[in-house]
């Protein structure tokens, strides 16, 4: 690990701080929705993740949205070693 990057652990993970990666910019040319559940994925634990797809989904957001290469969030995730609660969520959702 990088010496400007120290490991955190144990982060507070209230409400505000979830609802406010429903307000993510898109990453490039990544459409909205999808690039809000990428950021989410890769910046929350999975039990914060599913708290996240509640209010996504209730304030209209695509589990599904597709990326600018046809990929779904899962699509993507896939082949990660350590995805398998998140695609267990992604799945169930």
């Amino acid at each position: 690990m990088r010496a400007d990057k120290a490991k955190v652990v144990d982060e507070v993970w209230d409400d505000a701080r979830i609802e406010s990666f429903l307000n993510k910019e898109p990453m490039g040319e990544t459409p909205g929705d999808h690039s809000k559940l990428l950021y989410a994925y890769r910046s929350m634990r999975p039990e914060d993740f599913v708290r996240f797809l509640t209010r996504f989904k209730t304030a209209g957001g695509d589990i599904d949205a597709r990326n600018e290469h046809g990929e779904t969030l899962l699509d993507i995730i896939a082949d990660h070693a350590k995805s398998g609660p998140f695609q267990a969520i992604l799945s169930g959702a």
